[in-house]
């Protein structure tokens, strides 16, 4: 199975501390790379990991709060110095395009050596907004103080794996092996037909990611994210600060681990916690008291999706 994993670069809230970085992850698949949201700091997270920056191509920002996006021109001035020429695609809520079109005038005079193209994002709406052969990005429309949304990774479906058994049982040339993955079966010289399902064992299970940045607690979220392998839910609260939760249109722990159990989904991951927890044992214990199989992330923490 190849690797599908997250790497959280920033797991913090607004309020900065010494103890977290701003909200970034990396989303790696298949051999490429996603960046969602670009706290600050993204590029020197980007060098303390041991991610390729020439393989991220597209960065998701769910919402424009600095703490989501302020890396952003960092990151692109340090890839124009590191000799960048591939096309890098911004994809974000359509306000900041011409913040980042100034920028870019302002610092670089339009000449970093590669094009930034933007993609605006309509965050009311559920809507694909990428695509390639590897995976799809859906928009997942939150409740937060500003337009907000999230991103839903899902992974194509494989082909089955050889039964290389059997392959050698029969001498089937090894230029047939694509026709087999694709459906076909096999024809032996006495004209005996092999079915395909004797020549292969099942695709693994495609995987799925959901990040829910910054929301209020909606009810009705799990619908969007049902069943997913991994969900991260934004978890800035204990119950104790429930009112600041819905005063601020962020969530607590329970309300978070909550979602994951009405969806089903494999695993929780918490993050974007208010410094005001410097134990943040207790967002986890009340996560699980919801959702046993619920985990704090942390700077450098590596996943497998």
């Amino acid at each position: 199975m190849e690797p599908f994993r997250l790497h959280i670069l920033g797991c913090g809230a607004a309020l900065p501390t010494v103890k977290h970085f701003s909200a970034m992850q990396v989303v790696e698949c298949r051999g490429k790379l996603y960046m969602i949201d670009c706290g600050e700091g993204a590029q020197l997270q980007m060098r303390r990991s041991s991610l390729s920056f020439e393989k991220l191509g597209h960065i998701f920002i769910s919402h424009l709060h600095g703490d989501h996006c302020f890396g952003l021109i960092g990151l692109i001035s340090t890839f124009g110095l590191m000799g960048r020429n591939a096309t890098l695609h911004i994809h974000a809520p359509a306000q900041l395009e011409p913040m980042l079109k100034a920028q870019l005038d302002m610092f670089f005079n339009y000449d970093i050596g590669y094009a930034v193209e933007f993609h605006p994002v309509d965050t009311s709406q559920r809507a694909v907004v990428f695509e390639d052969r590897s995976i799809t990005v859906e928009t997942i429309p939150l409740d937060h103080r500003m337009p907000c949304a999230g991103y839903l990774f899902r992974e194509k479906p494989s082909l089955p794996h050889i039964r290389r058994d059997m392959i050698d049982l029969y001498g089937i040339p090894m230029s047939q092996i694509n026709n087999i993955k694709a459906g076909q079966g096999f024809q032996l010289a006495d004209g005996t037909c092999i079915e395909h399902e004797r020549l292969v064992t099942p695709a693994d299970a495609p995987r799925s990611y959901a990040y829910c940045s910054d929301t209020r607690y909606m009810p009705q979220l799990y619908k969007q994210v049902q069943g997913v392998s991994t969900l991260y839910h934004e978890s800035t609260y204990a119950t104790d600060k429930l009112k600041s939760a819905q005063k601020y249109y962020h969530s607590t722990a329970a309300q978070a681990a909550t979602v994951a159990r009405d969806a089903g989904v494999g695993k929780l991951l918490l993050g974007h916690y208010s410094a005001r927890y410097s134990d943040e044992n207790i967002l986890l214990d009340e996560a699980k008291t919801v959702f046993e199989n619920s985990f704090l992330t942390h700077e450098m923490d590596i996943f497998d999706i």
